[in-house]
């Protein structure tokens, strides 16, 4: 699956320069030209991983980096900070926001590149552990969900959905984030098909008297709750 990434950047033609390279390399790129465009684009479809520039014209990088990474729904997005700062106490502030990573400018594409994908192991790493919400547990690397009455039957379709809800308890998904999140945006499927996968989702849990997790917000989407 292809990784999503958020360019953060005010200055156009280094804004331009950063998607190019990245959609090169086989990369999704949506880009933000501040921080509120880039609060937005959070709020539409999470990416894997945001580069965010030191400076913006709105919110410094900082800001929007705690912000990011004090929000429990968002709190899982990698973030590359990028800035001409060197100084070392500015990269210990930069790290210390939250970033995973901090890179200055002037860089090479292929060192933002390398340090992209090393930041992406180590969260794809951290996301391999086994997943508890309630009395569900959800095990990424074995592809078995378990409750305590035992293991709950999931087609694989169902294992995504499940897996994605369970990652960001809380986060109310359209229809059409969930098309993209769990089938691929080069996948052409109608929006019923995610009702279809729902209900089958429900179906599985309701045997073991956890369905009540995957909740209908109408007019919206689709959200995983413990209340």
């Amino acid at each position: 699956m292809r990784r999503d990434i958020l360019v953060v950047e005010d200055e156009g033609a280094i804004r331009g320069m950063l998607a190019f390279n990245l959609r090169r390399a086989d990369f999704d790129v949506r880009e933000a030209e501040d921080a509120g465009a880039a609060r937005k684009a959070i709020a539409e479809r999470l990416p894997d991983l945001a580069i965010i520039d030191w400076m913006l014209p709105d919110s410094s990088g900082l800001e929007l980096t705690r912000w990011i990474k004090r929000t429990p729904e968002t709190r899982d997005v990698a973030i590359i900070m990028v800035t001409a700062r060197s100084q070392e106490e500015d990269k210990i502030s930069g790290l210390s926001s939250g970033a995973d990573d901090y890179v200055t400018k002037p860089f090479s594409s292929r060192e933002l590149l390398a340090r992209i994908n090393a930041v992406l192991r180590r969260s794809q790493s951290s996301r391999e552990d086994p997943i508890t919400r309630g009395r569900l547990t959800l095990n990424p690397v074995s592809h078995r969900v378990h409750t305590d009455k035992g293991a709950v039957a999931l087609g694989p379709t169902e294992f995504r959905l499940l897996r994605l809800f369970m990652e960001r308890p809380e986060r109310v998904f359209s229809r059409s984030q969930l098309l993209d999140r769990v089938w691929g945006p080069a996948v052409f499927v109608e929006d019923r098909t995610v009702d279809v996968h729902i209900r089958r989702l429900r179906k599985a849990l309701e045997a073991h008297e956890v369905d009540r997790y995957i909740q209908t917000v109408r007019g919206a989407g689709y959200r995983f709750s413990l209340q």
